[in-house]
């Protein structure tokens, strides 16, 4: 690593080499590029000293906080031992057995197996692959349809993207490829209140909107339905009380198989060691990463139920699938660590229990700014939606997205890292912050909030 580098040298070399990711690089100047330099606990620092709390856990995925030298040693002890071997020709190892057995002890009791990539988008192209593989098997090689939600995120790749259903990603790149479905997402602010719904009617009529394209489309033609507990990067959507359960009866009924994309919810974000656990849920395949490693190292997979790994045993081949860092045993040490700390230090329980009750108390104190509509959160993942006349829900803002990103800009200038959706603010910090830290959290995206609505008046954008 290099030493006594100017933090404008380091933008320069960025801007001349890097390509981000989900970046319009043609509009990122130099100086608007943030190094972030180190971390600790919640906290990050740029390059040019300031300090910032990490409302956004990384990328979803810091759950057990910065820094923590348990994973660091984990990781150094296992590069020193074996830095890499793979796992394909019937070869194994260690970390990748023990591992597996510790995700088996936390996963539904009906699931024990896992399937290792390197990240949440490569996990639901092996779900792509997988289910398709598993009917085949079953003699019903019609069932290649795949029913997803639109404005879902399940990854960047070309399966990954297909699958999820925002129209900005399909755009490029011409997809989503053949044999995927969108059907409604479950967003009562943004889509059911302009119906004269209620909540609880409005997640009924979505969760039918389900059994609508199963019966339009033929039972006999799909194979699964994959979806968020909570829908993460679309916005923080948390269904309506009603949704769940009535997707939970139609799926029953249905010979399709059900797929749980736990990359943001899993591993404690929620409350429970799983999104679908949260909401009583029974999925035949679970995509997780993120909080697998909370990010120390990549790493993703999919956990298999025994209904398709008995099949896969009994019944199957070769299954042509699998990747160079499949259960990479630096990334399976880094795992391993990360989920002993969760368990040792009772992570998932004090989302439950205690801090996530006592953020979402605060958080919903947010609701009565005078440019929020709604404020809501489950377990350590909220939103915040931006609204122009708060007399009137049913009002946007006319050039969409643009408030969402000066409230967002102002909540770094306030020291805390939030996201941006459309117009509203989202969140999701380590699972290890304390009480202290979120009146610090809230506070700075008050703050924040009052910045961004002095300025949405001055510019008469409400």
């Amino acid at each position: 690593m290099r030493v006594n580098v100017s933090s404008h040298d380091l933008k320069v070399s960025d801007h001349k080499h890097h390509l981000h990711p989900f970046t319009d690089h043609g509009a990122l100047g130099v100086d608007e590029r943030r190094v972030i330099s180190r971390a600790d606990g919640v906290w990050i620092w740029d390059s040019e000293g300031n300090r910032m709390l990490d409302g956004m856990a990384g990328l979803w995925c810091v759950n057990v906080g910065h820094g923590r030298q348990e994973i660091v040693e984990a990781v150094r002890a296992q590069m020193s031992e074996l830095s890499y071997y793979n796992t394909f020709f019937k070869t194994t190892h260690p970390p990748v057995i023990e591992l597996s057995e510790m995700i088996a002890e936390i996963a539904p009791e009906h699931m024990n197996m896992v399937f290792y990539g390197g990240s949440g988008s490569d996990a639901n192209d092996t779900v792509f692959r997988l289910v398709r593989y598993y009917w085949d098997l079953m003699g019903k090689p019609d069932k290649k349809m795949i029913l997803s939600r639109h404005n879902a995120y399940h990854g960047s790749t070309v399966a990954g993207a297909s699958l999820g259903g925002m129209g900005g990603m399909h755009g490029q790149g011409n997809l989503p490829v053949p044999g995927i479905h969108h059907i409604a997402q479950p967003y009562w602010f943004g889509e059911g209140m302009q119906t004269g719904m209620s909540e609880d009617e409005f997640g009924l009529w979505a969760a039918r909107e389900l059994e609508r394209a199963i019966d339009e489309i033929g039972e006999d033609k799909i194979a699964a339905f994959i979806a968020e507990p909570i829908q993460g990067a679309g916005g923080v959507i948390i269904p309506p009380a009603t949704y769940w359960p009535e997707v939970a009866r139609i799926l029953k009924q249905r010979d399709i198989l059900f797929v749980s994309d736990e990359v943001i919810c899993g591993f404690g974000r929620t409350g429970e060691w799983f999104g679908a656990d949260t909401y009583g849920l029974k999925p035949d395949l679970m995509s997780i990463a993120k909080g697998l490693t909370s990010g120390y190292l990549p790493m993703g997979g999919v956990i298999v139920s025994d209904k398709i790994a008995d099949v896969l045993h009994e019944k199957g081949g070769e299954f042509y699938h699998g990747y160079t860092y499949s259960g990479h045993p630096a990334a399976c040490a880094a795992a391993i660590a990360n989920l002993a700390i969760m368990k040792r230090e009772n992570l998932v329980e004090r989302v439950r229990d205690q801090i996530g009750p006592y953020f979402r108390k605060k958080w919903l104190e947010l609701g009565d700014h005078p440019m929020v509509g709604e404020a809501r959160m489950k377990g350590l993942v909220g939103a915040l939606e931006l609204v122009p006349d708060k007399a009137d829900l049913s009002k946007r803002f006319g050039d969409v997205g643009k408030v969402g990103t000066i409230a967002r800009d102002h909540s770094f200038n306030s020291g805390l890292v939030m996201r941006a959706v459309r117009d509203s603010l989202i969140i999701s910090p380590p699972l290890v912050i304390t009480e202290e830290e979120t009146d610090q959290l809230v506070a700075s995206a008050r703050q924040a909030l009052d910045l961004a609505w002095a300025d949405v008046r001055k510019q008469g954008l409400a």
